[in-house]
């Protein structure tokens, strides 16, 4: 059993994080941490590299906490992205790849962050957010940067 944020590395998906190593604590469960590239990421080599490093910091930090876990980095645009051994090609998006990690590590929840839009984007809620919330295999959790639990 686990708990799988889909991460990103901005103040909404930090914010997923925490939350989702809160609930991975409380529920004495595996931390998942998915951060896959969808194909209209444009990272140049050094956000790629502050994101390989941010990552770093973030299992350090869950290991100093005793969270057990572990952090996945997918690219739906390997080929595009070089031949770095550390990403590895998946689903055709974000959301895909999420909910492909929930069920392959039987999920008892998923986190998302989900970031304030306007009045057409709230319609249209994000493609990914939508995708985990209808196909998720289990409960999920959307948090927004702010929180008022963070």
């Amino acid at each position: 059993m686990t708990v799988v944020v889909g991460y990103t590395p901005t103040d909404v998906g930090r914010a997923a994080l925490r939350r989702a190593a809160r609930e991975a604590e409380l529920r004495g469960v595996k931390l998942v941490v998915v951060h896959s590239d969808s194909a209209d990421s444009q990272f140049t080599q050094d956000q790629d590299a502050a994101l390989a490093e941010e990552l770093a910091v973030i299992e350090a930090h869950l290991d100093d906490v005793g969270i057990e876990h572990e952090a996945l980095r997918y690219s739906t645009t390997r080929s595009a992205r070089g031949s770095d051994p550390a990403l590895e090609k998946r689903g055709d998006d974000p959301g895909e790849d999420v909910v492909a990690v929930a069920t392959e590590t039987g999920a008892q929840l998923v986190v998302i962050g989900l970031r304030r839009r306007s009045l057409v984007g709230k319609l249209l809620m994000g493609s990914n957010a939508q995708k985990i919330l209808m196909s998720a295999p289990c409960a999920v959790l959307s948090v927004h940067a702010d929180d008022p639990e963070e």
